[in-house]
């Protein structure tokens, strides 16, 4: 029985509750997070509650990656296939859902599952709209004085990840709004491909979620509330609370 034997690996970068992957039948290789003297191993014991109030409380923790010893542990065990995923949180998610499906599905090799992951990696799209300048500026992505200005006229920064892997400004907006529907029309212009979920995502707070996948869904935009996906502490700490957005799998 091959599904079996494969066993797919992931890093808490995806966000996935330990609930979820159990389910899944995934193992993570955690994440570390530090508020200053105090390291947690993220979605182990730190819950991402403790994680918003620290943020909130003015604290700004630094992330490290897992080690390379972490990730040895599991790998000697196997035959390895790696995908770089190119992308974080929820587009990371949706390759490692495509591998369980594949895997649960059965008839394919890791390698060939891998294969097919590689082929989807670059139609993976996230597009992200940040509520706050304020936590870009605390981890010096921009300077506090044009943070300060922005926040004055509710300026929402929008983002996605590029092609590279790398985090870009796709545009901005003044206020949630005019946000949301300049995510609806990038999320056009890229086009949906039915056949994989897509996924909102949020951090901490839902209202300005839900708010968007109404104005989505008016614009024929169909995604679940249900499916929404708490962004955890290694890319919450850099974009702050009330981040909202999508992910999905682009047309070919």
């Amino acid at each position: 029985n091959l599904n079996a034997m494969i066993r797919i690996l992931t890093d808490s970068a995806t966000d996935f509750t330990q609930e979820e992957l159990q389910k899944l039948n995934v193992r993570c290789v955690p994440m570390t997070i530090a508020f200053g003297g105090d390291t947690y191993t993220d979605g182990v014991d730190l819950p991402q509650e403790i994680f918003w109030q620290r943020m909130e409380a003015g604290q700004t923790p630094k992330t490290s990656q897992p080690s390379p010893d972490a990730f040895l542990r599991e790998f000697e065990a196997a035959k390895v296939a790696l995908v770089d995923s190119l992308s974080a949180t929820v587009g990371e998610r949706l390759l490692v859902q495509e591998a369980c499906r594949m895997r649960d599905a059965g008839g394919k090799t890791a390698q060939e599952i891998a294969e097919a992951l590689r082929l989807l990696v670059p139609r993976v799209r996230i597009f992200a709209c940040l509520d706050t300048l304020e936590y870009l500026a605390r981890g010096g992505r921009i300077p506090k004085a044009a943070a300060g200005v922005g926040m004055l006229v509710k300026l929402k920064p929008i983002v996605t990840v590029s092609r590279e892997g790398l985090v870009e400004m796709a545009g901005k907006a003044i206020g949630r709004h005019r946000a949301g529907d300049a995510l609806i029309r990038m999320t056009q212009e890229s086009g949906i491909d039915e056949g994989y979920p897509v996924l909102p995502l949020y951090t901490c707070i839902t209202e300005n979620c839900l708010a968007f996948l109404r104005q989505a869904s008016q614009a024929g935009i169909s995604c679940d509330a249900e499916k929404a996906v708490a962004i955890g502490s290694t890319i919450g700490t850099h974009v702050g609370p009330g981040a909202f957005g999508l992910a999905f799998i682009a047309k070919a």
